[in-house]
């Protein structure tokens, strides 16, 4: 009987001690764990590795983690990957910034593993039931949803999606012309283990909207978004 193939973690920080603590707890969790000091050597290891998420701090040298980020969301083989960010900073700038650049979680320093251990399962156990039990693919008009491959194609040119903005798009999408609040949309797509601020959703919505044009998800002012499938404008 061949064995499960174990879970590859990535943990980046420049504090050494942050660093085995992860590492020992992780591994003991049985995660195939990796580590790197700065956002430059992570971007490198990444790329080798292919880790299935990533635990990623802001505040490093060289190059921050929503840098760091940003560049590993350009990596088709991680577009995929979790990145769950890790900081000691609870502005909510840094949370907004890190939601920007494709990241799934935000967990503030100082780390408990129980705790950490704990999100990081419900993150898996969000994916593993977030697929629809209708048809894998969408179609409106000229872009093409696949919830199967998590690609969006829009006028046969595949469109680079980070996994939340993929997830917000798929669920409005399998939904048309009905209005959900952002408190809807933070629970469907974020789950309630995660806690993130009201305007993650506002974010979200506008780089999606970025991509595939301004008509297809509609503002219901005071209430929420929908899908409009004919693609209106305001």
């Amino acid at each position: 009987m061949s064995q499960r193939t174990p879970t590859r973690v990535l943990v980046v920080d420049d504090e050494p001690d942050i660093l085995e603590l992860l590492h020992y707890n992780l591994t003991k969790e049985g995660y195939d764990v990796r580590t790197a000091s700065d956002g430059i050597k992570a971007v490198a290891e990444a790329k080798e590795f292919l880790p299935n998420l990533i635990l990623l701090d802001i505040m490093m040298p060289y190059q921050d983690g929503v840098e760091t980020c940003r560049q590993l969301r350009l990596v088709p083989q991680l577009q995929n990957a979790y990145i769950l960010f890790l900081t000691a900073r609870a502005e909510e700038y840094s949370e907004v910034a890190a939601f920007e650049v494709g990241a799934d979680d935000f967990i503030i320093k100082p780390i408990k593993p129980r705790a950490l251990l704990s999100r990081i399962q419900a993150l898996f156990r969000r994916n593993a039931g977030a697929q629809p039990a209708d048809s894998p693919k969408t179609f409106v008009q000229d872009i093409i949803i696949d919830r199967e491959s998590y690609t969006v194609t829009k006028a046969g040119l595949v469109i680079n999606f980070p996994k939340k903005e993929f997830e917000l798009l798929a669920f409005l999408s399998a939904h048309p012309n009905k209005v959900f609040t952002r408190d809807d949309l933070l629970h469907n797509i974020w789950g309630t283990d995660v806690y993130v601020l009201a305007r993650t959703v506002d974010v979200h919505v506008r780089k999606v909207r970025e991509k595939i044009g301004e008509g297809y998800i509609t503002t219901v002012k005071g209430v929420g978004y929908k899908f409009d499938p004919a693609g209106q404008t305001d």
